[in-house]
């Protein structure tokens, strides 16, 4: 299915959400913020679909954000607003998060809420010729979408601030070597290669997976000692579940689980 904005695309598990405004370099303008929010609601919903793959048609995974449709909730202290139905793309709180794995690939400009993206996924795969920045701080502003908070998590605090403070522009090798990606692969590529750990990711027990995803980003959100009290309880629930009487038997019987 493609709307206005944003391409859905269901196969295996997997959902495969494009952003679809090529001819302005995937430029976020409010609807297609929306649109992502309620592709991104429809992956949590169904329970079909176990893994996510957010990726863009054309040339540009995004130029940002369309500015002067934004600058008025900015100015009243606001996110735009999103439908009943949809998620956060930017994964800002945690009764708005994804409960399931999203992987995203990208490709040439991937600016300001494009990095914010990349911080609010799991796995993240670039092309060789992607080029990323982080410019708000040339426009007056700063980053609201999470990579004041992220960036500093996932790449440390000095190579985060040099992207922050500077709005440099940056290689996908830059982004390989500071860890903001885990692999970068030749271009147009990297959707062949995000569908693959994607439909891998979907291959694994539904249970298993959100257990581990919820496990890491509690710690994440709250610390060790938090998500340590929780681990034993919710393996109780996971090991009563029908995913883990598969995995067993297919252990036995020394085979393949099917979940």
């Amino acid at each position: 299915m493609t709307s206005e904005r944003v391409s859905v695309e269901a196969s295996d598990h997997v959902l495969a959400i494009g952003l679809n405004r090529p001819a302005k370099r995937n430029a976020f303008d409010l609807q297609m913020y929306e649109e992502l929010g309620q592709a991104l609601g429809r992956l949590k919903r169904d329970a079909s679909l176990r893994c996510g793959v957010l990726f863009a048609h054309g040339e540009h995974f995004t130029g940002g954000i369309e500015l002067p449709q934004w600058l008025p909730f900015f100015r009243d202290g606001n996110m735009p607003p999103l439908p009943p139905d949809a998620l956060d793309p930017l994964a800002r709180h945690p009764e708005h998060t994804l409960n399931k794995p999203l992987v995203i690939a990208v490709q040439g400009w991937c600016l300001t809420i494009g990095i914010e993206l990349l911080l609010a996924s799991d796995i993240r795969i670039a092309a060789e010729d992607t080029r990323f920045a982080q410019i708000e701080i040339k426009r007056g502003i700063f980053p609201v979408g999470g990579a004041t908070v992220r960036l500093v998590q996932e790449i440390g605090w000095g190579n985060a601030m040099r992207i922050l403070l500077t709005g440099d522009e940056f290689s996908a090798a830059d982004a390989l070597r500071t860890g903001l990606v885990q692999e970068v692969v030749a271009p147009g590529v990297q959707l062949e290669r995000a569908l693959s750990i994607a439909h891998t990711i979907a291959r694994q027990s539904p249970v298993g997976v959100q257990a581990t995803l919820a496990s890491a980003r509690l710690a994440r959100r709250e610390g060790e000692h938090a998500a340590f009290a929780r681990m034993m309880a919710d393996m109780q629930q996971a090991i009563a579940s029908d995913d883990a009487i598969e995995g067993l038997n297919a252990f036995l019987e020394r085979r393949e689980p099917r979940f």
